[in-house]
Protein backbone atom coordinates (compact mmCIF):
# COMPACT_ATOMS: atom_id res chain seq x y z
CA UNK A 1 0.00 0.00 0.00
CA UNK A 2 1.29 3.42 -0.73
CA UNK A 3 -0.34 7.11 -0.66
CA UNK A 4 -0.71 8.77 -4.09
CA UNK A 5 -0.15 12.58 -4.33
CA UNK A 6 -0.61 14.94 -7.48
CA UNK A 7 1.56 18.47 -7.47
CA UNK A 8 0.00 21.03 -10.21
CA UNK A 9 -0.45 18.49 -12.72
CA UNK A 10 -1.67 19.42 -16.05
CA UNK A 11 -2.29 17.88 -19.71
CA UNK A 12 -2.61 19.63 -22.35
CA UNK A 13 -3.82 18.00 -25.92
CA UNK A 14 -2.05 19.88 -28.63
CA UNK A 15 -3.07 23.82 -27.35
CA UNK A 16 -5.94 22.52 -25.59
CA UNK A 17 -5.66 22.60 -21.54
CA UNK A 18 -7.70 19.52 -20.39
CA UNK A 19 -6.34 19.20 -16.82
CA UNK A 20 -5.18 22.68 -15.46
CA UNK A 21 -2.99 22.35 -12.43
CA UNK A 22 -4.60 19.78 -9.59
CA UNK A 23 -3.29 19.01 -6.11
CA UNK A 24 -4.50 15.98 -4.62
CA UNK A 25 -3.27 14.07 -1.56
CA UNK A 26 -4.00 10.52 -1.18
CA UNK A 27 -2.90 8.96 2.17
CA UNK A 28 -2.16 5.24 2.33
CA UNK A 29 -5.06 3.12 2.54
CA UNK A 30 -7.83 5.80 1.52
CA UNK A 31 -10.33 5.35 -0.94
CA UNK A 32 -10.89 8.15 -3.04
CA UNK A 33 -13.48 9.49 -5.96
CA UNK A 34 -12.86 11.42 -8.69
CA UNK A 35 -16.19 12.97 -9.69
CA UNK A 36 -17.38 15.46 -12.12
CA UNK A 37 -19.66 15.77 -15.43
CA UNK A 38 -18.29 14.16 -18.80
CA UNK A 39 -15.18 16.30 -19.87
CA UNK A 40 -14.00 16.90 -16.96
CA UNK A 41 -10.45 15.30 -16.77
CA UNK A 42 -11.56 12.17 -14.29
CA UNK A 43 -10.94 9.74 -16.73
CA UNK A 44 -7.72 11.39 -17.89
CA UNK A 45 -6.34 12.24 -14.61
CA UNK A 46 -6.62 8.67 -13.92
CA UNK A 47 -4.88 7.67 -16.55
CA UNK A 48 -2.00 10.12 -16.06
CA UNK A 49 -1.33 8.16 -12.17
CA UNK A 50 -1.46 4.93 -14.29
CA UNK A 51 1.12 5.82 -16.29
CA UNK A 52 -1.21 5.66 -19.56
CA UNK A 53 -1.03 9.22 -20.36
CA UNK A 54 1.95 11.59 -20.13
CA UNK A 55 2.04 14.21 -17.91
CA UNK A 56 2.19 18.00 -19.35
CA UNK A 57 3.55 19.25 -16.12
CA UNK A 58 3.59 18.85 -12.34
CA UNK A 59 4.82 15.37 -10.32
CA UNK A 60 2.99 12.53 -9.90
CA UNK A 61 4.02 10.60 -6.70
CA UNK A 62 3.29 7.14 -5.84
CA UNK A 63 4.98 6.38 -2.30
CA UNK A 64 8.00 8.34 -1.61
CA UNK A 65 9.18 8.90 -5.62
CA UNK A 66 8.09 10.59 -8.18
CA UNK A 67 6.91 8.34 -11.32
CA UNK A 68 6.51 10.93 -14.03
CA UNK A 69 9.36 9.03 -16.22
CA UNK A 70 8.45 5.57 -15.00
CA UNK A 71 6.29 3.11 -17.29
CA UNK A 72 3.13 1.99 -15.92
CA UNK A 73 4.29 -1.56 -15.87
CA UNK A 74 6.79 -0.35 -13.44
CA UNK A 75 4.20 1.69 -10.99
CA UNK A 76 2.86 -0.92 -9.09
CA UNK A 77 -0.88 -0.27 -9.51
CA UNK A 78 -3.52 -2.23 -11.16
CA UNK A 79 -6.31 -0.33 -12.95
CA UNK A 80 -10.04 -2.30 -13.54
CA UNK A 81 -11.69 -0.98 -16.66
CA UNK A 82 -15.03 -0.07 -17.46
CA UNK A 83 -14.75 -2.53 -20.42
CA UNK A 84 -13.57 -5.11 -17.99
CA UNK A 85 -10.29 -5.80 -20.61
CA UNK A 86 -10.61 -9.88 -20.34
CA UNK A 87 -9.20 -11.99 -22.69
CA UNK A 88 -11.73 -13.87 -24.19
CA UNK A 89 -9.12 -17.28 -25.24
CA UNK A 90 -8.47 -17.59 -21.50
CA UNK A 91 -10.35 -18.92 -18.87
CA UNK A 92 -11.13 -17.18 -15.70
CA UNK A 93 -8.14 -18.91 -13.57
CA UNK A 94 -5.37 -18.00 -16.67
CA UNK A 95 -7.24 -14.44 -16.57
CA UNK A 96 -6.66 -13.84 -12.65
CA UNK A 97 -3.29 -15.13 -13.05
CA UNK A 98 -2.02 -13.28 -16.08
CA UNK A 99 0.07 -11.05 -15.04
CA UNK A 100 1.83 -13.29 -12.58
CA UNK A 101 2.69 -15.62 -15.68
CA UNK A 102 4.05 -12.50 -17.49
CA UNK A 103 6.21 -12.31 -14.43
CA UNK A 104 7.28 -15.44 -14.51
CA UNK A 105 6.42 -16.45 -11.03
CA UNK A 106 6.44 -19.85 -9.85
CA UNK A 107 3.00 -21.75 -10.56
CA UNK A 108 2.65 -22.66 -7.02
CA UNK A 109 2.96 -18.84 -5.83
CA UNK A 110 0.32 -17.93 -8.89
CA UNK A 111 -2.34 -20.54 -8.15
CA UNK A 112 -2.47 -19.48 -4.74
CA UNK A 113 -2.62 -16.21 -5.49
CA UNK A 114 -5.80 -16.87 -7.49
CA UNK A 115 -7.41 -19.30 -5.19
CA UNK A 116 -6.96 -16.34 -2.45
CA UNK A 117 -8.91 -13.48 -4.55
CA UNK A 118 -11.67 -16.18 -6.47
CA UNK A 119 -12.20 -17.40 -2.85
CA UNK A 120 -12.61 -13.25 -1.40
CA UNK A 121 -14.69 -12.47 -4.77
CA UNK A 122 -17.00 -15.80 -4.47
CA UNK A 123 -14.99 -16.75 -7.82
CA UNK A 124 -14.06 -20.42 -6.97
CA UNK A 125 -16.72 -22.26 -9.45
CA UNK A 126 -16.15 -19.88 -12.14
CA UNK A 127 -12.27 -20.38 -12.60
CA UNK A 128 -12.56 -22.85 -15.74
CA UNK A 129 -14.87 -21.05 -17.24
CA UNK A 130 -13.97 -18.38 -20.28
CA UNK A 131 -15.22 -14.59 -20.16
CA UNK A 132 -18.58 -15.40 -23.08
CA UNK A 133 -19.61 -18.02 -20.16
CA UNK A 134 -20.12 -14.97 -17.48
CA UNK A 135 -22.57 -11.89 -16.57
CA UNK A 136 -21.64 -8.72 -16.32
CA UNK A 137 -21.12 -8.85 -12.78
CA UNK A 138 -19.01 -12.22 -12.67
CA UNK A 139 -16.68 -10.09 -15.40
CA UNK A 140 -16.05 -7.58 -13.17
CA UNK A 141 -15.33 -9.78 -10.35
CA UNK A 142 -12.73 -11.53 -12.89
CA UNK A 143 -11.55 -8.01 -13.41
CA UNK A 144 -11.36 -6.95 -10.19
CA UNK A 145 -9.66 -10.27 -9.07
CA UNK A 146 -7.00 -9.90 -11.93
CA UNK A 147 -6.09 -6.85 -9.81
CA UNK A 148 -6.10 -7.98 -6.23
CA UNK A 149 -3.82 -11.32 -7.69
CA UNK A 150 -1.10 -8.45 -8.51
CA UNK A 151 -1.03 -6.97 -4.94
CA UNK A 152 -0.55 -3.51 -6.22
CA UNK A 153 0.12 -0.64 -3.96
CA UNK A 154 -2.60 1.59 -5.57
CA UNK A 155 -6.10 -0.12 -7.42
CA UNK A 156 -7.20 2.66 -9.96
CA UNK A 157 -11.17 2.11 -10.93
CA UNK A 158 -11.79 3.72 -14.22
CA UNK A 159 -15.83 4.11 -14.38
CA UNK A 160 -16.31 0.15 -13.39
CA UNK A 161 -20.08 -0.29 -12.44
CA UNK A 162 -21.25 1.66 -15.94
CA UNK A 163 -21.75 -1.61 -17.75
CA UNK A 164 -24.24 -3.01 -15.33
CA UNK A 165 -27.50 -2.77 -14.67
CA UNK A 166 -29.34 -0.98 -11.66
CA UNK A 167 -29.79 -3.49 -9.53
CA UNK A 168 -26.24 -4.89 -9.94
CA UNK A 169 -24.42 -1.80 -9.72
CA UNK A 170 -25.80 -1.51 -5.59
CA UNK A 171 -24.20 -5.14 -5.41
CA UNK A 172 -21.19 -4.36 -6.87
CA UNK A 173 -21.03 -1.30 -5.17
CA UNK A 174 -21.48 -3.07 -1.79
CA UNK A 175 -18.78 -5.61 -2.69
CA UNK A 176 -16.26 -3.28 -3.41
CA UNK A 177 -16.50 -0.61 -0.40
CA UNK A 178 -16.69 -4.44 1.20
CA UNK A 179 -13.66 -5.61 -0.74
CA UNK A 180 -11.36 -2.06 0.31
CA UNK A 181 -12.31 -2.83 3.98
CA UNK A 182 -10.73 -6.15 3.68
CA UNK A 183 -7.50 -4.88 2.15
CA UNK A 184 -6.90 -1.49 2.94
CA UNK A 185 -5.40 -0.82 -0.26
CA UNK A 186 -5.37 2.91 -1.81
CA UNK A 187 -8.04 2.78 -4.28
CA UNK A 188 -8.61 6.02 -6.21
CA UNK A 189 -12.18 5.75 -8.56
CA UNK A 190 -13.56 7.50 -10.95
CA UNK A 191 -17.13 7.80 -11.29
CA UNK A 192 -20.27 10.23 -12.88
CA UNK A 193 -22.44 8.82 -10.69
CA UNK A 194 -22.77 11.05 -7.23
CA UNK A 195 -24.34 8.50 -5.41
CA UNK A 196 -21.61 5.78 -5.50
CA UNK A 197 -19.07 8.70 -4.24
CA UNK A 198 -21.40 9.45 -1.48
CA UNK A 199 -22.13 5.68 -0.47
CA UNK A 200 -18.49 3.86 -1.06
CA UNK A 201 -15.59 7.20 -0.76
CA UNK A 202 -13.54 8.09 2.48
CA UNK A 203 -12.66 11.28 0.52
CA UNK A 204 -14.64 13.02 -2.93
CA UNK A 205 -11.99 15.05 -5.40
CA UNK A 206 -15.11 16.99 -7.17
CA UNK A 207 -13.62 18.08 -10.48
CA UNK A 208 -15.26 20.83 -13.02
CA UNK A 209 -13.20 22.08 -16.16
CA UNK A 210 -9.84 20.47 -15.15
CA UNK A 211 -9.72 21.89 -12.04
CA UNK A 212 -10.54 20.74 -8.09
CA UNK A 213 -13.39 22.32 -7.06
CA UNK A 214 -13.85 20.80 -3.59
CA UNK A 215 -12.03 18.09 -1.77
CA UNK A 216 -13.18 16.74 1.51
CA UNK A 217 -15.57 13.20 3.05
CA UNK A 218 -18.79 13.30 1.65
CA UNK A 219 -21.08 14.28 4.41
CA UNK A 220 -18.37 17.61 4.78
CA UNK A 221 -19.63 18.17 0.47
CA UNK A 222 -22.95 17.67 1.30
CA UNK A 223 -23.31 19.68 4.17
CA UNK A 224 -21.09 22.34 3.62
CA UNK A 225 -20.67 22.47 -0.55
CA UNK A 226 -17.85 25.35 -1.47
CA UNK A 227 -20.18 26.68 -4.34
CA UNK A 228 -22.83 26.54 -6.47
CA UNK A 229 -21.80 23.92 -8.39
CA UNK A 230 -20.53 21.54 -6.27
CA UNK A 231 -24.38 22.29 -4.34
CA UNK A 232 -25.87 20.99 -7.30
CA UNK A 233 -23.64 18.18 -8.10
CA UNK A 234 -23.65 16.51 -4.35
CA UNK A 235 -27.17 15.24 -3.26
CA UNK A 236 -30.21 13.90 -5.36
CA UNK A 237 -32.30 15.80 -6.17
CA UNK A 238 -29.99 18.53 -6.47
CA UNK A 239 -29.90 21.50 -4.33
CA UNK A 240 -32.62 24.06 -4.91
CA UNK A 241 -31.22 27.56 -6.06
CA UNK A 242 -32.85 30.38 -6.10
CA UNK A 243 -31.28 33.72 -6.87
CA UNK A 244 -32.16 36.82 -4.83
CA UNK A 245 -31.79 39.74 -2.80
CA UNK A 246 -30.57 40.00 0.48
CA UNK A 247 -33.03 41.81 2.74
CA UNK A 248 -33.47 41.82 6.59
CA UNK A 249 -36.44 40.55 5.46
CA UNK A 250 -34.75 37.26 3.88
CA UNK A 251 -33.96 36.82 0.45
CA UNK A 252 -36.56 38.26 -2.34
CA UNK A 253 -37.10 36.30 -4.66
CA UNK A 254 -39.72 37.87 -6.84
CA UNK A 255 -42.67 38.76 -4.43
CA UNK A 256 -41.75 36.14 -2.29
CA UNK A 257 -38.81 36.27 0.81
CA UNK A 258 -36.88 33.42 1.76
CA UNK A 259 -36.48 33.16 5.26
CA UNK A 260 -32.66 33.29 6.27
CA UNK A 261 -31.02 32.61 9.70
CA UNK A 262 -30.02 35.83 11.64
CA UNK A 263 -26.52 34.27 12.18
CA UNK A 264 -26.33 33.73 8.01
CA UNK A 265 -27.33 37.31 6.80
CA UNK A 266 -25.03 38.59 9.25
CA UNK A 267 -21.93 36.88 7.78
CA UNK A 268 -23.53 37.87 4.48
CA UNK A 269 -22.81 41.15 5.71
CA UNK A 270 -23.49 44.03 3.11
CA UNK A 271 -24.05 41.38 0.52
CA UNK A 272 -26.91 41.71 -1.55
CA UNK A 273 -26.82 39.82 -4.64
CA UNK A 274 -27.04 36.16 -3.61
CA UNK A 275 -28.38 32.32 -4.54
CA UNK A 276 -30.28 30.79 -2.41
CA UNK A 277 -29.76 26.95 -1.45
CA UNK A 278 -32.06 24.62 0.20
CA UNK A 279 -32.08 20.61 -0.37
CA UNK A 280 -35.35 19.19 -1.38
CA UNK A 281 -35.28 16.87 1.60
CA UNK A 282 -35.04 19.76 3.73
CA UNK A 283 -38.15 22.04 2.93
CA UNK A 284 -41.11 20.30 5.17
CA UNK A 285 -45.06 21.10 4.91
CA UNK A 286 -46.66 23.76 6.05
CA UNK A 287 -49.98 25.94 6.72
CA UNK A 288 -47.99 28.83 5.65
CA UNK A 289 -44.75 29.96 4.03
CA UNK A 290 -43.19 29.54 0.91
CA UNK A 291 -46.39 28.56 -1.77
CA UNK A 292 -45.49 26.37 -4.40
CA UNK A 293 -47.77 24.66 -7.61
CA UNK A 294 -47.13 21.43 -7.83
CA UNK A 295 -46.57 20.08 -11.58
CA UNK A 296 -45.76 16.65 -11.31
CA UNK A 297 -45.87 14.69 -7.93
CA UNK A 298 -43.71 11.07 -8.18
CA UNK A 299 -44.45 8.55 -4.90
CA UNK A 300 -41.28 6.22 -4.36
CA UNK A 301 -42.86 4.10 -1.62
CA UNK A 302 -40.60 5.69 1.23
CA UNK A 303 -40.54 9.53 -0.35
CA UNK A 304 -42.49 11.64 -2.11
CA UNK A 305 -40.97 13.98 -4.44
CA UNK A 306 -42.71 16.66 -5.87
CA UNK A 307 -41.58 19.01 -8.89
CA UNK A 308 -42.86 22.44 -9.00
CA UNK A 309 -42.83 26.10 -9.08
CA UNK A 310 -41.82 28.69 -7.15
CA UNK A 311 -43.18 31.63 -9.28
CA UNK A 312 -41.78 30.59 -12.66
CA UNK A 313 -38.52 29.59 -10.97
CA UNK A 314 -38.48 25.24 -10.78
CA UNK A 315 -38.04 23.95 -7.33
CA UNK A 316 -38.31 20.38 -6.03
CA UNK A 317 -39.49 19.07 -2.65
CA UNK A 318 -38.49 15.78 -1.30
CA UNK A 319 -41.47 14.95 1.55
CA UNK A 320 -39.57 11.89 3.75
CA UNK A 321 -43.24 10.38 4.02
CA UNK A 322 -46.25 9.07 1.75
CA UNK A 323 -48.51 12.25 1.44
CA UNK A 324 -51.52 12.76 -0.62
CA UNK A 325 -50.58 15.67 -2.96
CA UNK A 326 -52.11 15.84 -6.40
CA UNK A 327 -50.57 17.42 -9.41
CA UNK A 328 -51.60 20.76 -10.25
CA UNK A 329 -52.25 21.37 -6.19
CA UNK A 330 -50.68 24.36 -4.58
CA UNK A 331 -48.91 23.43 -1.11
CA UNK A 332 -46.59 25.65 1.41
CA UNK A 333 -43.34 24.67 2.66
CA UNK A 334 -40.73 25.91 4.78
CA UNK A 335 -37.21 25.13 5.28
CA UNK A 336 -35.07 23.49 7.83
CA UNK A 337 -33.51 26.95 8.96
CA UNK A 338 -30.16 25.56 9.61
CA UNK A 339 -30.02 23.81 6.04
CA UNK A 340 -30.44 26.91 4.21
CA UNK A 341 -27.58 27.96 1.92
CA UNK A 342 -26.06 31.53 0.99
CA UNK A 343 -23.63 31.46 -2.46
CA UNK A 344 -22.31 34.81 -3.32
CA UNK A 345 -24.14 35.48 -6.80
CA UNK A 346 -20.45 36.89 -8.20
CA UNK A 347 -18.33 34.15 -7.04
CA UNK A 348 -20.74 31.76 -6.47
CA UNK A 349 -18.82 30.73 -3.65
CA UNK A 350 -20.88 29.52 -0.13
CA UNK A 351 -21.45 32.62 2.64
Amino acid sequence: MSSVSLRNVTKSFGTTQIIKGVDVDIADGEFVILIGPSGCGKSTLLRMIAGLEEISSGDVIIGDRVVNEVASKDRDIAMVFQSYALYPHLTVRENMGFSLSLRKAPKAETDQRVNAAAETLGLEHLLDRYPRQLSGGQRQRVAMGRAIVRDPQVFLFDEPLSNLDAKLRVQMRVEIKALHQRLRTTTIYVTHDQIEAMTMADKIVVLKDGLVEQVGPPLDLYDAPANVFVAQFIGSPAMNILEGALTEDGVQHGEIFLPVPDALRQRAGALSAVHYGIRPEHLVLADSGIPINADVVEPTGSDTVIFGRLGDTPIVVNIRDRVDIAAGSRIFVQPVMDKVHLFDKATTRRI
